[in-house]
């Protein structure tokens, strides 16, 4: 049996909204050969700040790598720096993925407008098929859940 996506970049913010996609991307792809690629981008302003944040993600990434490969699927991990939505677009567009994933936090219209979208600026700018799982909202800073 074989899945209907071979290559699948699965986008993680290193939080609990990552389970949603990723529970969701182990029970799709169990399948099948698909290979799996999670991919966080760092986006800092200083060295010290790139390098700490750095090490957690990578820490964290290897271990959810770890949940993919007890199931028996292919996975890999990408950190890149930089811009998340310039960089995750010349990931998607270089990458030949057939499917990109990711957990939406679940913010209400007043967050999501305050604090922009990955989501939303992705679906408008690649034609790669777009799976979002609504992940746990997670309150905002003041902000009741």
């Amino acid at each position: 049996m074989t899945c209907a996506f071979s290559r699948i970049l699965v986008l993680i913010d290193c939080s609990p909204v990552d389970d949603s996609i990723i529970d969701t991307i182990i029970r799709m792809v169990s399948c099948g050969h698909s290979e799996v690629t999670l991919v966080h981008v760092i986006h800092s302003h200083t060295m010290d700040q790139d390098t700490a944040l750095k090490t957690r993600a990578d820490a964290y990434m290897a271990e959810r790598v770890l949940q993919f490969e007890r199931a028996s699927i292919k996975a890999d991990k990408l950190l890149l720096s930089g811009e998340p939505e310039d960089e995750l677009v010349k990931e998607i567009e270089t990458g030949r993925y057939d499917l990109v994933a990711l957990a939406t936090h679940g913010h209400r219209i007043f967050s999501d407008i305050l604090f922009g979208s990955i989501s939303d600026h992705l679906k408008h700018a690649v034609s790669v098929p777009i799976l979002m799982i609504r992940g746990k909202a997670l309150p905002i800073r003041g902000e009741t859940p």
